[in-house]
């Protein structure tokens, strides 16, 4: 059964090479990806990304372990409770 999700994601290290990692890591997924949304915050020299998803928890969490895993990134998950 999938979910609906939504991932945080910061990214505080924002060099080529991490952007090139999220979007690549985004563009797998796109299949369950409902939509992102991103917002840079100059002042503080980090990128806010949102993204929802619509998959099943196994793919959720994937998703959120390899974003977790790029240095210089933090990614939480927040779930719906109903099941769709």
């Amino acid at each position: 059964m999938n979910r609906i999700a939504t991932i945080s994601i910061i990214v505080e290290q924002n060099d080529a090479e991490n952007i090139e990692k999220i979007n690549s890591l985004l563009h797998d997924f796109q299949d369950v990806i409902m939509g992102r949304m991103g917002l840079p915050d100059k002042e503080h020299n980090i990128n806010i990304i949102s993204v929802a998803m619509c998959a099943n928890e196994d793919t959720i969490n994937a998703l959120t372990g390899k974003l977790g895993r790029i240095n210089g990134i933090s990614a939480k998950t927040l779930c719906s409770k109903n099941s769709y």
